[in-house]
């Protein structure tokens, strides 16, 4: 008795080669058997073209994509964050190429330093692009001692932009209690005391969900949302980061890209007055 799996199976194939239900589908040529054999050649090169271009649609998709900045359509000021993974920069070139800013990966948790903070950040300088230096914050160590590492690594730069901290880490701490907003606030407030200058907060959709859900309202937020506008904190965001596999000369491989959120006569007000030696703590 035939079985309903093959009856599918045999519909499936019909409907692939453009045969209604309950024809006979030609493996040999690629069309339905119903004295169709004339054109079979006809129909499979049909069909060998529709699925050559749309090979060749999704390759160019491909090739395209990390050039594709909706971003750019409505904010003049963008720029990169960039840590080891990027290798060597040619920060002149970023430079020419009109990288307003960039933001440098410094230090991770209680003792891990980036390997190429400190060469990222004095060519950085010295090739005119304002920067400021991040922290990936760790989940399950003490937002006072991961301060404590930053402030250890990072020099103080009258001209650098705040200073920030990636908050993204979701990993659940066993065998003690760990309040995310309670440590960050911690890591906030030591950062300040030092520089002079309020860090701001780089997060995403799922931790703040997770973790934040509208807490810490008074902060400075870098949100992660990638395309599209961010749909969360929509009024408390400074920079956006909209693209995680885009380009820009000087760096090889792919490179975050933000956004600022206003204009370049802000972003020079911002760079002046916000900077860790023009805002007051």
């Amino acid at each position: 008795m035939e079985s309903m799996a093959t009856r599918v199976g045999e519909t499936l194939e019909a409907r692939f080669w453009g045969c209604e239900p309950g024809a006979e589908a030609c493996r040999k040529e690629g069309a339905c058997c119903r004295g169709a054999e004339a054109d079979g050649g006809t129909m499979t090169r049909k069909r060998l073209a529709w699925f050559t271009l749309a090979a060749l649609l999704a390759g160019l998709a491909a090739l395209a994509y990390p050039y594709f900045e909706v971003a750019r359509f409505g904010h003049d000021v963008t720029g990169v964050d960039v840590s080891h993974y990027q290798g060597t920069i040619d920060w002149d070139r970023v430079a020419r190429a009109k990288v307003a800013f960039a933001y440098i990966k410094a230090t991770e948790g209680t003792s891990y330093v980036d390997t190429r903070f400190a060469e990222n950040w004095q060519r950085a300088a010295r090739s005119g692009v304002p920067r400021g230096a991040y922290h990936f914050f760790r989940h399950c160590k003490p937002g006072k001692a991961q301060a404590a590492h930053f402030i250890a690594r990072v020099p103080k730069d009258v001209f650098a932009l705040p200073p920030a901290i990636d908050v993204e880490d979701m990993r659940e701490c066993s065998g003690a209690s760990f309040d995310p907003v309670v440590e960050i606030s911690d890591f906030l407030d030591a950062v300040e005391a030092y520089f002079g200058c309020r860090p701001l907060i780089y997060t995403t959709p799922q931790y703040e969900q997770a973790y934040l859900s509208g807490a810490l309202s008074r902060e400075r937020f870098w949100l992660r949302s990638i395309h599209l506008p961010p749909a969360y904190r929509r009024s408390d965001w400074v920079f956006w980061q909209y693209h995680h596999m885009g380009r820009r000369p000087g760096i090889s491989g792919p490179v975050d890209l933000n956004a600022y959120r206003g204009t370049a006569a802000d972003f020079e007000r911002f760079v002046h007055s916000e900077s860790c030696g023009g805002r007051k703590a």
